[in-house]
C-alpha cells in the first residue's frame, strides 16, 4: 500500500467543513471590528527577524521564531506575532495617517512550539489595536470589543471573563519592595509563572531569579489583595467606564496577570473560561514599540486572539453553529446525455438570478444524484427528462420535505427565489 504524505506537524488541514467555521469565526470578528470603527489591513507573513529581537523577548526570539537565512544572508522569521509589524508599518506612515489609528486583521501565524490542545505551530489569530490615545479610556474601547465579541459568539460572563491588572500599578509595588530595574523584569517572569509551576518550584524559581525571602513575601501579598486595583488611577477608571457600558460582570481585577512580552507598559489584561480553563488570549497598553522600530513614540494598546482556545471553548459550551456544508442551495440533475447542455443552460439562467447552485456533472442514475444531493446539502433538486423538456417544464423535488411539484421552465427562477427566500426567513 502507497505511503499518503503527512501534514507537516503542527499544522491543521480545513476541509470544507472545518473552513466553513473559520469563517463563521471571521465574519463574527469583521462584525465586531467594524462595528467600533476599526479598519481591516494586513502585513507580511515574513519579516526580519531583528523586528522582534528589539523587543519581543528571548523566548519568542530564540526559542519561537521560525528563522532561516535568505540568499542575502539576512536572517528572516515567518511572523510569530503582529505588533511588532503594525508597529513598523504605522512608522513608515506615521506623519500620512489619521489618529488615533483604529486596526484590525485575521491571518496566519507561526511559532515552533510542543503541540497539544489549544497549541499549534500554525494558527490563525485576530489582532486589533487602537494606536495614538495614551488614555484609560482607549483601553477601555479594547476591553469592550473583546467583550462585545463575546456576546456575539454566545458566550456569557459566567463562562468567559477578562482578567485585568496594570504593570504601572505593579511597578509601584515592586520598588515598595526594592524590587528595581534589572530585578524588576525577574519578579514579573516570576509573577508570570504563577499558575505554570507547584507552590514550591514557584518559590524556589523566584528566589533562584535573585528575589529575597522578604521580597518573595512581599510578592505573595500583593497578589492576594483583590482591592490593590483601587491604589489604580487607570484602572478605577477602567471598572468605572465598563460599568457604565453594561459590562462590568465581564472584567475582573488580577494582580497575577502581568503578561510575558516586554512591551506592555500600562493596562494588561487576559480572557479566561472561567471553568478551569487556559488563558484563551490576552493583551494590553504598549507605550513605545512604534519608537522601537525607528517611528515617533506614539502609544497603543490591543490584544491578540487565536483561533484554537476560541473555538475549544465554544464547543465546550454548545456554541459552535450548524452550519451548511455546501454554498450552493439548489441540485440541477442531468437525466442522460441529451440533458447536459439544456442542464447547464438552466443553471446559468439560475445563478444570473442570483442563486447558488450546483450541477450533476454528468449523466447518472436519478437515485445516484438524489443521494448526492442529500450528502451535500442542498434544499432543491431540479430534474428534467426527455419528456419534461420536450413540455417545457422542470421537476422541483424539495428534499426537506420530500414533496415535488412541476413547474413551466420559465417559471423555475422566479419559483426557486421565492421559495429559498421563505426559507432563509425562518
Amino acid at each position: 500500500m502507497k505511503t499518503i504524505v503527512q501534514a507537516v506537524k503542527g499544522t491543521r488541514d480545513f476541509y470544507p467543513d472545518e473552513m466553513a467555521v473559520r469563517s463563521w469565526m471571521l465574519a463574527k470578528i469583521r462584525k465586531v471590528s467594524e462595528m467600533y470603527g476599526y479598519q481591516e489591513y494586513e502585513g507580511p507573513f515574513l519579516e526580519r527577524l531583528d523586528l522582534y529581537a528589539a523587543k519581543s523577548g528571548d523566548e519568542l526570539v530564540n526559542q519561537q521564531a521560525y528563522v532561516f537565512e535568505d540568499r542575502g544572508g539576512d536572517k528572516i522569521t515567518l511572523r510569530p506575532e503582529m505588533t511588532p509589524t503594525l508597529s513598523r508599518m504605522i512608522a513608515q506612515k506615521q506623519k500620512d495617517l489619521a489618529l488615533p489609528a483604529r486596526w484590525w486583521m485575521f491571518g496566519p501565524f507561526w511559532r515552533y512550539e510542543r503541540p497539544q490542545k489549544g497549541r499549534t505551530r500554525e494558527f490563525f489569530q485576530w489582532n486589533i489595536d487602537l494606536l495614538g490615545a495614551n488614555t484609560p479610556e482607549s483601553d477601555v474601547e479594547i476591553l469592550a470589543v473583546a467583550v462585545s465579541l463575546f456576546r456575539e459568539l454566545g458566550l456569557k460572563s459566567d463562562q468567559v471573563r477578562l482578567a485585568v491588572n496594570s504593570r504601572r500599578l505593579m511597578d509601584s509595588e515592586l520598588a515598595r519592595l526594592g524590587i528595581e530595574n534589572e530585578l524588576k523584569a525577574a519578579a514579573f517572569r516570576v509573577i508570570d509563572r504563577r499558575d505554570k509551576m507547584t507552590p514550591k518550584e514557584w518559590e524556589e524559581f523566584a528566589l533562584g531569579m535573585g528575589l529575597s525571602a522578604e521580597q518573595f513575601q512581599g510578592i505573595l501579598q500583593i497578589m492576594s489583595n483583590q482591592d490593590l486595583w483601587q491604589k489604580s488611577d487607570e484602572l478605577r477608571r477602567v471598572f468605572e467606564l465598563m460599568d457604565r457600558m453594561g459590562m462590568r460582570d465581564s472584567i475582573e481585577f488580577d494582580p497575577k496577570v502581568i503578561r510575558g512580552l516586554d512591551y506592555y507598559t500600562g493596562v494588561v489584561f487576559e480572557a479566561h473560561d472561567v471553568d478551569g480553563g487556559r488563558a484563551i488570549f490576552g493583551g494590553g497598553h504598549y507605550d513605545n514599540l512604534v519608537g522601537a522600530v525607528g517611528g515617533d513614540p506614539l502609544p497603543g494598546v490591543g490584544f491578540a486572539m487565536g483561533d484554537v482556545m476560541i473555538l475549544i471553548v465554544l464547543e465546550k459550551y454548545g456554541l459552535l453553529p450548524s452550519l451548511s456544508r455546501v454554498p450552493a442551495e439548489t441540485l440541477v440533475t442531468v437525466f442522460d446525455e441529451a440533458g447536459l447542455d439544456d442542464a447547464f443552460a438552466l443553471s446559468a439562467e439560475l445563478r444570473s438570478a442570483g442563486l447558488k447552485v450546483v450541477v450533476y456533472p454528468e449523466a447518472a442514475k436519478l437515485q445516484k444524484q438524489l443521494k448526492y444531493a442529500d450528502r451535500i446539502g442542498v434544499h432543491y433538486v431540479l430534474i428534467a427528462g426527455p419528456d419534461e423538456r420536450a413540455a417545457g417544464q422542470v421537476t422541483l423535488k424539495d428534499l426537506q420535505t420530500r414533496t415535488q411539484e412541476t413547474l413551466e421552465r420559465a417559471k423555475v427562477a422566479d419559483v426557486l427565489c421565492q421559495k429559498l427566500a421563505e426559507v432563509r426567513a425562518v
